[in-house]
C-alpha cells in the first residue's frame, strides 16, 4: 500500500465533490488502488471531512444485492460512513445544485441500540442490537462519470454517499417481518418501482451482520446510537429539479423528498 496513492486518490475525490465534477476511474490512474487500499482511502477521506467539522452519525451498506455481489466478486456488502453533513431534514428540499448527478433509492434504516462488533455476528444477534427501524431515502452521487467504476473506485468514493433523509417515526424491530416489508417508490406521484426487504441480502439483518463482520476485519464496529442505511431496495432513480421522490412502506410509513427547483440565473 502506498501512502502517495491514498493521498492522491482522497485529494482527487474530495476535489471532485467540492467542485461538483465527475471524472474517470481512479483505478485506471493508480494500479495500486486495490480493495484494501480503497478502504484506507475511504478512512482518509472521512478523516478530512471530520477535520473540517463534520461528525460521523452512522454507516451505510452498499451492494447488498446478492446478484450485484456476484458480478463484483464479493460475498458481503460494502461499507461506508455517513456524516451529519449528509442528513436532510424531513420536508427540506434536496439542493441538486450542491451535487453532481444525484439519484435516490429507498432504504430500511436501523438506529442501533447496542454496539455491534464482529466477528461472529449473526442476523439474530444483529437484529437484537437494533433499537428502532425507520423508513428512509438515500441520495447517491458518484464522483465518477456515468456512475462507471470498478469496486475499489466506489469503495474509495465512500460508496457514492451524498445525502439521506430518515423518518423520525421508529418501530420496534421485534414486531416486524422485514423480509416481507414492502416499499413503493414514487417519482412525482407516479409508481416507478416496488420491492420488499428481501431485496437486501434476503433480510436487512443479514446485511447488517455481514457488514459488522467485515468491519471487524478492519478493526471497526457499529456503535450504539448510529444510523445504518441497510441498502437500496430498488434501483436508484434520477431526480428532476422541482419534483419529488417518495417511498411508502407497509408498516414503516412514508418519506417524501422534495427536489428544489433550479435556481433562477
Amino acid at each position: 500500500m502506498s501512502d502517495a496513492i491514498v493521498d492522491a486518490v482522497a485529494t482527487e475525490l474530495l476535489a471532485r465533490e467540492t467542485e461538483r465534477r465527475d471524472g474517470g476511474r481512479l483505478t485506471e490512474q493508480h494500479a495500486g488502488l486495490d480493495l484494501d487500499t480503497a478502504y484506507v482511502v475511504q478512512r482518509e477521506l472521512i478523516a478530512r471531512k471530520l477535520a473540517a467539522g463534520e461528525r460521523v452519525v452512522g454507516v451505510k451498506l452498499g451492494l447488498t444485492s446478492r446478484a450485484k455481489q456476484q458480478r463484483m466478486g464479493i460475498d458481503s456488502p460494502l461499507t461506508a460512513v455517513i456524516t451529519d453533513a449528509m442528513a436532510v431534514d424531513v420536508g427540506t428540499p434536496l439542493e441538486t445544485s450542491e451535487l453532481i448527478h444525484p439519484r435516490v433509492e429507498p432504504e430500511i434504516v436501523f438506529v442501533m441500540g447496542q454496539r455491534l462488533a464482529g466477528p461472529g455476528v449473526t442476523a439474530a444477534s444483529a437484529m437484537a442490537a437494533v433499537h428502532s427501524v425507520h423508513a428512509g431515502l438515500e441520495v447517491i452521487d458518484s464522483r465518477y462519470a456515468d456512475f462507471s467504476f470498478a469496486l475499489p473506485d466506489v469503495v474509495a468514493d465512500n460508496a457514492s454517499s451524498a445525502r439521506f433523509v430518515v423518518s423520525p417515526d421508529g418501530f420496534d424491530p421485534a414486531g416486524l417481518d422485514l423480509a416481507l416489508e414492502a416499499a413503493v417508490l414514487r417519482v412525482d406521484g407516479e409508481v416507478v418501482d416496488t420491492a420488499t426487504g428481501a431485496a437486501v441480502q434476503g433480510h436487512p439483518a443479514q446485511a447488517l451482520a455481514l457488514a459488522a463482520n467485515a468491519l471487524a476485519e478492519r478493526g471497526e464496529a457499529i456503535e450504539a446510537g448510529m444510523l445504518v442505511l441497510t441498502g437500496g431496495l430498488t434501483d436508484a432513480v434520477f431526480v428532476t429539479p422541482g419534483g419529488e421522490v417518495s417511498v411508502e412502506f407497509t408498516t414503516l410509513g412514508s418519506v417524501t423528498l422534495p427536489i428544489a427547483p433550479e435556481a433562477t440565473p
